[in-house]
């Protein structure tokens, strides 16, 4: 049941004209609502960063080797990123909200076991378990957003918060995780995450309404096995070629066992009575363009922190401070993005936005070219802070425009898609173009090339979702 607002469920967002005082105004219990939402989502993008910094340090105290420590975070991203689409639907069929507290309990115990690792072994195991909680946590949160915040300014605000502190939720964690490693040691960063799902589990029970889908169809088991298999093969073959390369034949054969299951996929789902994704939704325009540009952003992005980070401590010869602090300055740029995201929508329609933020997104890596060693780091700051306001205009409007439009029957499908695509382009972006940064002469000519293909790949993307996207019905 959507909370009240002060405004009615809008028509497609991209032909909103801007809304009347008053629309989009959330109420005290709403807030509440988003607040448990966003934490837990926060919570989760944390995860993804605040370990990072600590990798050698836990090495050497666990007794991980350095080819091994890429399980740290392989652990954790496969499960996150191979069970979405599936734990997305079981809760649009059993309940979004008691699948979501399932999810917080088993990340908040997985935080405490990786916190008390007492050997490689227990400790990848509580990543791995980490990683199947976020599986669950993401896209049942996100839908619970979306049924909850009703189509329009309120909803449009509500994803604005969400994405803001996501892209946060990174920055933070690049920060907290060396200062707390530093003070506390590497434990303190899994004993957080810890205490974090502790609170949002003692918050959500009361403040969360129920919501699943009248009907209780069969769950696709086929289509579940098929896409959890390709996705688990795709997601491993990215991530593992970050390390060996992509001329491992390891890489290649999972890579395109991946693949194939997903073209299995697709099958099963064009017979099924009860499909896990239905075709019909995926061949929505709007779906279909709105997660390419989607995956576009968090993928390049993510790849320009990446290179920006090598080019900040190894040709700068930054401290790993001063480094977090380059990119807290881009944290504060994404708050008040994401504050302003949902005007902007409101003024223009999602759709516009998009396309506009992915081209700001573009430009601005270009801009990044001109990065040289006399003032680099202030270049390098100001361009990634302004291209980070693009990226969450992105963030924000693809969710829009993907989650418009579709029942609530359906929600936990499109923001499984939604969440998917986030996950996996967090993966991909690295591991696909990162490599050129330490191919090249030098590692200033390698980090050029590396956003020269970036921008080329986002304003590409940009000129296709916007022709994609004019063809799609309002």
């Amino acid at each position: 049941m959507a909370i009240d607002s002060h405004t009615t469920t809008s028509t497609d967002p991209a032909s909103r004209t801007a809304p009347p005082p008053g629309a989009g105004r959330l109420s005290g219990r709403a807030r509440l609502v988003l607040f448990v939402l966003c934490a837990a989502q926060f919570m989760v993008a944390l995860d993804f960063s605040v370990l990072n910094v600590a990798l050698p340090v836990l090495g050497k105290d666990l007794g991980l080797g350095q080819s091994a420590l890429q399980w740290a975070v392989t652990a954790f991203a496969l499960p996150s990123g191979g069970f979405l689409l599936l734990f997305g639907r079981i809760a649009d069929l059993y309940g979004r909200k008691r699948l979501f507290l399932t999810g917080l309990a088993v990340f908040g115990a997985a935080s405490l076991l990786a916190t008390l690792a007492w050997d490689p072994a227990s400790f990848l195991t509580g990543r791995a378990l980490q990683g199947l909680g976020a599986a669950v946590i993401v896209p049942t949160g996100m839908s619970l957003l979306t049924t909850t915040f009703p189509e329009g300014p309120l909803r449009d605000k509500a994803l604005g918060i969400s994405g803001t502190l996501l892209s946060l939720g990174f920055t933070v964690g690049m920060v907290l995780g060396g200062v707390m490693t530093d003070t506390l040691g590497w434990r303190s960063t899994m004993g957080l995450l810890a205490v974090a799902a502790l609170v949002v589990l003692v918050l959500a029970p009361g403040l969360l309404p129920e919501s699943r889908t009248p009907e209780r169809p069969r769950l696709d088991v086929p289509g579940a096995v098929t896409v959890t298999g390709g996705l688990l093969a795709v997601i491993y073959a990215l991530s593992t070629a970050a390390q060996r390369g992509f001329g491992d034949m390891d890489v290649w054969g999972t890579l395109v066992a991946g693949l194939v299951l997903l073209a299995a996929f697709a099958a099963v789902e064009s017979k099924s009575p009860a499909p896990l994704v239905s075709l019909p939704m995926l061949g929505r325009r709007t779906v279909a363009w709105g997660n390419l540009g989607g995956l576009v952003t968090f993928s390049m992005m993510s790849t320009v922190v990446f290179v920006l980070t090598l080019y900040l401590q190894e040709t700068l010869e930054l401290s790993s401070f001063l480094t977090g602090l380059v990119f807290g300055v881009q944290g504060i740029a994404s708050v008040v993005a994401g504050s302003y995201a949902p005007r902007v929508i409101g003024r223009f329609g999602a759709r516009r936005t998009l396309v506009g933020s992915l081209a700001g997104q573009g430009v601005l890596g270009l801009a990044l070219l001109a990065v040289g060693t006399e003032s680099g780091a202030l270049l390098a700051t100001v361009a990634v802070s302004l291209a980070s306001m693009c990226h969450l205009g992105a963030i924000v409007s693809y969710g829009v425009v993907v989650t418009s439009g579709v029942p609530d029957a359906e929600q936990g499908l499109a923001t499984g898609l939604v969440t998917t695509t986030q996950q996996v382009g967090l993966t991909i972006g690295i591991p696909l173009l990162g490599v050129l940064a330490t191919t090249q002469a030098t590692l200033f000519d390698g980090v050029r090339t590396v956003l020269a293909v970036d921008a080329a790949i986002v304003l590409a993307a940009a000129l296709l979702v916007a022709a994609g996207l004019r063809r799609a019905k309002p």
